[in-house]
């Protein structure tokens, strides 16, 4: 069960301030690790601030030895009351720049405003001032981690912004354009072969919406299940599947919707319109993200969604 601090003894409190110096040294080299590769000038600074925990964790318990002798007790932060629950690094892979200086900033905080509580708390001289010398440094590290943003040079912030764009095109622009052009493409056939065969357009609607929403779960699913994303980087598989999932639906509930006008032939006149809109918008998609040249992915997708288009109309008018 976990104590109150105000119940904890100065040997308590030195073994818990070694206990927390020596986690949020292993948090920081938990950032190092997952941003080396991303972000390698943000992750020097971390490794500088591990480095430093580390100093603070052999100053405390050389104060342990001299004041209480050689063992020290494991007391963690759950251990005691009014500690902030910190979710682990290694379950918010990969890692985004902003959410962990924000941590950063929150831990040296917490850490700053215990040893400025433990330090009215101890009565001995060496100790006391070994509290506030710690308290200090991490009131500098707080302001370091706020402006973690604004120490980074111009280069260094472009190859940071860079990263950035290309962890959201892997991880939400893929995902959510694979569902897209699925969703755009492979519903086509199926409405307008019915759009064609019954001439009706509410039946044309419905089976416009069975092909999305189907559509929309199956490809959700695969994206999920295609890999956790603990090797490619591509971000959470459930949030990847939704996103896939959503866009699969909507880019086939778009030219579905026109044939919820009783007129058929108005319905249909839109909702060709509506196609051309979407291949259009799929186009440019693949250009502004995926470095395609707007010609050739146009052509790539219009040339695809109007073979689709036409299988459709030529079934459904057989």
């Amino acid at each position: 069960m976990a104590k109150n601090f105000k119940e904890l003894t100065e040997r308590e409190i030195l073994a818990l301030a070694i206990s927390l110096e020596e986690e949020d040294g292993h948090i920081y080299g938990d950032f190092v690790d997952g941003l080396r590769e991303t972000y390698p000038a943000t992750a020097k600074m971390f490794e500088e601030m591990q480095a430093e925990e580390n100093g603070h964790r052999r100053s405390l318990i050389e104060m342990y030895r001299q004041r209480f002798g050689e063992h020290i007790p494991l007391i963690r932060r759950h251990d005691v009351k009014g500690f902030i629950t910190r979710k682990p690094v290694w379950l918010v892979r990969p890692l985004g720049i902003n959410v962990v200086r924000k941590q950063a900033e929150i831990m040296e905080l917490e850490t700053r405003l215990f040893y400025e509580k433990a330090q009215g708390r101890v009565t001995d001289a060496s100790t006391r001032k070994l509290l506030g010398d710690l308290a200090e440094v991490e009131r500098q590290h707080q302001a370091a981690a706020e402006s973690l943003e604004e120490n980074l040079t111009t280069t260094v912030r472009e190859q940071e912004e860079a990263a950035s764009r290309r962890l959201f095109v892997l991880q939400i622009v893929q995902p959510g354009l694979a569902g897209l052009m699925d969703g755009s493409v492979s519903t086509l056939a199926p409405l307008f072969a019915a759009a064609f065969a019954t001439q009706k357009s509410h039946d044309a609607f419905l089976v416009g919406l069975a092909a999305s929403v189907g559509a929309g779960i199956s490809m959700g699913f695969a994206e999920a299940l295609s890999d956790d994303g603990s090797l490619t980087g591509r971000g959470h598989p459930w949030v990847r599947g939704l996103v896939c999932g959503l866009m699969t639906t909507a880019g086939g509930i778009g030219h579905t919707m026109p044939f919820l006008i009783p007129n058929f032939h108005i319905a249909f006149t839109a909702a060709v319109f509506v196609v051309a809109v979407e291949l259009a918008a799929i186009s440019y998609i693949r250009h502004r993200y995926m470095d395609s040249p707007l010609v050739t992915a146009a052509l790539q997708v219009v040339v695809g969604g109007v073979l689709v288009f036409l299988a459709g109309v030529l079934i459904g008018s057989s």
